[in-house]
């Protein structure tokens, strides 16, 4: 389960933000999260659970906003975007030549602190 490790650096990050603010205590934390990445949300949820106790985020909520999968497609020109984590071709015409513009996101997008 690397979401463990994923939640570990994400945390890390974290709280290194939170001491160079002078800050004490992390009240949420809003991750973006594309689809593409491989990572499970409900992994990434008990991960956090687990390793927030005695750590600025002991109290903390966790948010996710989850990125679907989309890319432009040169077989047909289309822009789309799909809820399916891992494509091999455009959903539109079925062609193979496709650029993901979105689905790869890992980033901390707010935290409240106090």
């Amino acid at each position: 389960m690397h979401e463990v490790s994923i939640m570990q650096s994400v945390m890390e990050v974290a709280v290194g933000k939170l001491d160079e603010s002078g800050y004490i205590k992390i009240d949420s934390i809003t991750l973006r999260i594309g689809g593409a990445t491989g990572i499970l949300s409900d992994s990434l949820r008990f991960a956090f659970e687990a390793l927030k106790p005695d750590t600025p985020l002991a109290e903390a909520a966790l948010h996710i906003e989850e990125v679907p999968v989309g890319g432009i497609c040169a077989g047909c020109g289309g822009s789309f975007s799909t809820p399916e984590k891992f494509i091999f071709s455009c959903p539109l015409c079925g062609d193979s030549r496709i650029r993901l513009t979105q689905g790869r996101e890992l980033d901390i997008t707010s935290m409240d602190v106090s």
